[in-house]
């Protein structure tokens, strides 16, 4: 099977820039979001939020396996769509953790012991790879839909582990948490 056409006109300066807005500014509101709280109820339990994105960071976590699996069989453009289908996804896994923490504001975990330093190791090593982890994704899908294929490859094998990390954790993070949401 041969490689997939490229989609975009190659533009390193302009994406570049794009990226490193979009990479601040999405960190900029996740960072925000902490000291805001709208305070407005919502007809139904806005931790729906969380669940759906526990839902959306497992669904990215298989997406991810299967497309790693499909572009070792060089099955490429059913990897591309897949790794689209996970982009698309994660955009609506940010939109909606925004939400919930706009509407559900702050969770304490309750959590003592092992349990609680299990729990907030792999919250601060969840948080910091979901902070640096968005530029790498939004360059390796760009160096694939301008067809540069061998800089796509080697910027993959770094977002590929470190995005699945982020996602798995994310969903055991959740697991974790979410027996002390109110």
């Amino acid at each position: 099977m041969t490689f997939p056409k490229p989609v975009i006109t190659k533009n390193d300066k302009t994406v570049k820039w794009l990226i490193g807005i979009i990479s601040v500014v999405v960190f900029l509101i996740v960072a925000a979001l902490p000291k805001i709280h709208l305070g407005i109820e919502l007809p139904f339990n806005p931790h729906i939020f969380a669940t759906f994105n526990a839902v959306v960071n497992s669904t990215v976590s298989v997406l991810l396996i299967l497309a790693f699996v499909l572009v070792k069989q060089k099955k490429y453009e059913a990897h591309k769509s897949v790794m689209m289908g996970a982009i698309v996804l994660s955009v609506f896994f940010l939109v909606s953790y925004i939400a919930h923490h706009l509407f559900a504001g702050e969770t304490k975990f309750g959590g003592e012991g092992t349990i609680r330093t299990i729990y907030f190791a792999l919250l601060v090593s969840h948080i910091i790879l979901a902070a640096v982890i968005l530029p790498f994704i939004l360059f390796t899908a760009y160096r694939s839909l301008t067809g540069e294929y061998a800089k796509h490859k080697k910027i993959a094998r770094y977002t590929f582990p470190l995005w699945l990390y982020v996602s798995i954790t994310g969903v055991i993070v959740y697991l974790l948490i979410s027996p002390y949401y109110s």
